[in-house]
């Protein structure tokens, strides 16, 4: 049975990541910085006839969190197949990159660029135990450089400064990590679930859950000849589901 971590989990497209892996047959670490609200969400998993899934505390912010995490984890598997860095916050969604205080920036990328930094290099060793590791960066369109220097874009002009700079830092990141793993069974690829209606956003987004975690589930999935150092975003290139950096 293949084993998955999933952070930021407890709820929106995270959960629904959850239940889909686990619908196809994975053993799901549920990551949540919430215990009590983890608890709730695998619980909720559980009710609807889904055992095969339980809480782990991770704070992605916080290295002691992490590395407790990776300890409690080590515990019970030797192996991790997948890793989804799902957890991610979005800051202020309407203040410009001259109005953004510095400490919001840093926010922001300490949990959606630095955080997945941490949390990848610290359960790299369980990934490297299986046979057919999958790392799935959950990113946005919004950290397309290309797509943002498009006037023609249907985004463009969307500039929350800090959620933008995270994503495009995370985008690198994927690309980097991606090559040095290049001649490895590592599959990691990044992926953009659309604008979704969630919490996140207000659920102002016209996407669903569902097809969001679908997205998400793809990339977790791919087989040994599945592409890696891949920006998937269904939304930006419905012919072909890959995006441009």
């Amino acid at each position: 049975m293949k084993t998955v971590l999933i952070t930021g989990a407890n709820k929106s497209i995270g959960f629904e990541t959850a239940r889909q892996l686990l619908q196809l047959g994975y053993y799901v670490y549920l990551g949540s910085r919430d215990l009590t609200k983890g608890q709730q969400a695998v619980d909720q998993l559980r009710a609807d006839g889904l055992p095969q899934v339980e809480p782990i505390m991770i704070d992605v912010d916080d290295l002691h969190s992490v590395q407790s995490a990776r300890d409690e984890l080590g515990q019970k598997t030797t192996v991790l197949d997948v890793l989804v860095n799902n957890a991610g916050i979005s800051g202020s969604i309407t203040a410009g990159p001259l109005a953004t205080d510095l400490g919001e920036f840093r926010q922001v990328l300490d949990t959606n660029f630095f955080g997945v930094i941490q949390v990848t290099q610290a359960f790299a060793d369980l990934l490297h135990q299986s046979p057919e590791p999958r790392i799935v960066n959950v990113t946005s369109g919004l950290g397309s450089l290309t797509r943002q220097s498009d006037p023609s874009w249907v985004y463009y002009g969307i500039t929350p400064a800090a959620y933008v700079a995270s994503k495009a830092a995370l985008n690198a990141y994927t690309i980097a990590l991606a090559n040095h793993l290049r001649d490895t069974p590592f599959k990691v690829n990044a992926v953009d679930p659309g604008y979704t209606a969630t919490d996140f956003n207000h659920h102002s987004g016209p996407g669903t859950v569902p097809d969001a975690a679908a997205r998400v589930v793809k990339a977790a999935t791919l087989g040994p000849d599945g592409p890696t150092g891949q920006f998937y975003s269904d939304d930006n290139a419905p012919d072909t589901g890959i995006s441009p950096w």
